[in-house]
Formats: structure tokens, sequence, C-alpha cells
């Protein structure tokens, strides 16, 4: 029964596989993230403490520095502003420099010519949303657009990954062995996936990463893709991520996005043409590492 069953899913994992093979040749489209994105091209760069837009050469200076970050989020604060919020600045961050002007009253001893108030300028750090923790934009509380799926949910918690929503991107952090995520509420899809798709595609692809730390599969690349390990990895993470989709229901066929996502590492499949069937392989090892972890069955790798 057991083999019955690793045959079936093998046999879906290489329709998923060719189906994304033929919608790369044929041009998938530009990849688009999935979750509300406030970006600095969207308003003015606000502060996060006063709800205060900033002006004149504040503006072009936080856009400019949104841009060459790449920050998504057009809130801004200074260190002491996000502690207010429940917030705090990552270690290791640089803010950005903007000016301020305070005014002041001086006696007409002092300047007979120039008496009442007066600015000065004042150089203050201020710190985008992206570079902080603990702090949820106030536009993502509206009602959820991805729906509850009992079977994945069930299926995610049951690997035992820490899961951590609530930041600006998905991600998994290495180090701190747990996947960061976008609220449930921030998914609103994209032109060719649901909301739902898009929230439970972007979690599993984080949960194949997850799967390749080194004491679970251990899964390095050696000389195979050279200066192209991080790209190869994330093919697997989205091969991963469909065949999950396709196990567990999620959508009905292999989506376009996850096409659109792989074809912004077609450099790797140009230098190498097998190499989207060695991540296939090794994002099936992944796959069937997740399922037998969730049935009970999973296997040391050392």
């Amino acid at each position: 029964m057991q083999g019955s069953s690793f045959q079936s899913r093998s046999d879906v994992h290489r329709t998923v596989t060719d189906r994304i093979v033929q919608a790369i040749e044929a041009g998938a489209g530009d990849f688009v993230m999935p979750w509300h994105r406030s970006g600095p091209g969207l308003g003015r760069p606000t502060n996060a403490g006063t709800g205060k837009r900033y002006q004149g050469t504040n503006v072009i200076a936080l856009w400019a520095e949104a841009t060459l970050a790449g920050y998504g989020s057009g809130c801004w604060g200074t260190y002491r502003q996000w502690q207010l919020l429940n917030a705090q600045v990552r270690r290791g961050e640089h803010g950005a420099v903007i000016v301020f002007y305070r005014a002041f009253n001086h006696d007409e001893d002092e300047e007979p010519e120039k008496p009442g108030r007066r600015l000065i300028a004042r150089a203050s750090r201020v710190f985008n949303a992206d570079q902080v923790d603990g702090w949820v934009s106030p536009t993502a509380a509206r009602p959820a657009l991805a729906e509850i799926l009992p079977a994945a949910e069930a299926f995610v918690s049951k690997t035992g990954a820490v899961v951590q929503h609530g930041h600006e991107h998905a991600c998994y952090r290495l180090k701190e062995d747990r996947i960061e995520i976008p609220d449930r509420e921030r998914f609103v899809g994209s032109p060719t996936s649901s909301p739902t798709e898009s929230y439970y595609a972007t979690l599993l692809h984080e949960l194949v990463h997850w799967t390749g730390a080194a004491h679970r599969l251990k899964r390095t690349f050696g000389e195979r893709f050279g200066d192209d390990t991080y790209g190869a990895e994330e093919l697997v993470a989205e091969l991963g991520a469909a065949f999950l989709c396709a196990d567990l229901s999620v959508s009905n066929e292999p989506r376009a996005d996850h096409a659109a996502y792989l074809g912004r590492w077609l450099d790797i499949l140009k230098a190498d043409s097998r190499a989207i069937f060695t991540a296939a392989r090794l994002a099936n090892e992944a796959s069937g590492f997740l399922s037998g972890a969730v049935d009970g069955d999973e296997t040391s790798t050392d």
C-alpha cells in the first residue's frame, strides 16, 4: 500500500514538473509577490509613530533609501518611536538620515535685527518597518482573504516547524530555524492565483527550505551549481511547494505562479538543462521527508 502511494505521489510530482517546464518554455510572465505591500512608490513616506507624512527633501531621501535597500514598506520611525510601538529595530540595521527643523526663540539683545522665532536644522536617523520586528501595519488589519484549509494546516503543524507570522517578507531563518511569513490577511493573491493558493504556496515553499537544514536533509549542491547555490535551492523550494500544493489539494493544477517564479532562475536552467530535474528529485525528497514526519515514520538522515 505504501509503495502504491509513493508511486502515485511520484507520478503527480513528475506531471507537475513537466507542466512547469512547459510553462517556462512558453513564457510564464512576471512573478508577482502575492501579499499586500505598501511600497515606497505608492505614496509619500509616513512616520509610523505620528502618522504624519514626511515633507520636502526627506520624501526623496526616503524613497531613494527604500529603493536601494529593497524595502517594501513606506513607514519609518526613529529607534525610540519603534520602541513605543512595541517593536524592536533588529541588531545591525542602519538608519536613514533625515533632516528636521526645530523652532526656538531668541532675545532681541542677541540679534536686534532678527527678533522672534528661528528654525535650526537637526539630523535624525529613522528605520524602515522592514528593519523592525514586532510591528503590524494598521493597513493589514482587514478581513482575511485567504481561507483556512484544515488539511494543509494540520500538515504544517505536524511537521513541527516553527512558523512565525507578522513579518514583511516570507523566509526561512536558518540560524533561528524558523519560518517567517506575512499575516494571512495580507495575502491578496496574484493575477493567476487566489489568496488562499498564494498563502499556502508561500508557506509550503518556506517549509521545503526548512527541510534542507543540516540536522534534517542536509541539502547541499557542491560544485554542480557553482555560485548559483542560492538559485538552485530556490528551484528546489518552489518545485517542492508545487508538489505539496498538489498533494494537499491546495490547487487543482500546477499554478502559473510557480513557473513565473522559477523563470527568475532561467540562467541556471539555461546553463544546465537537467537542473530542474535535479531540483525536482531533491524537491521530491523534501516532500517525502515532510510526509514522513507527518505520518510519524520520519527516518534519520545521519
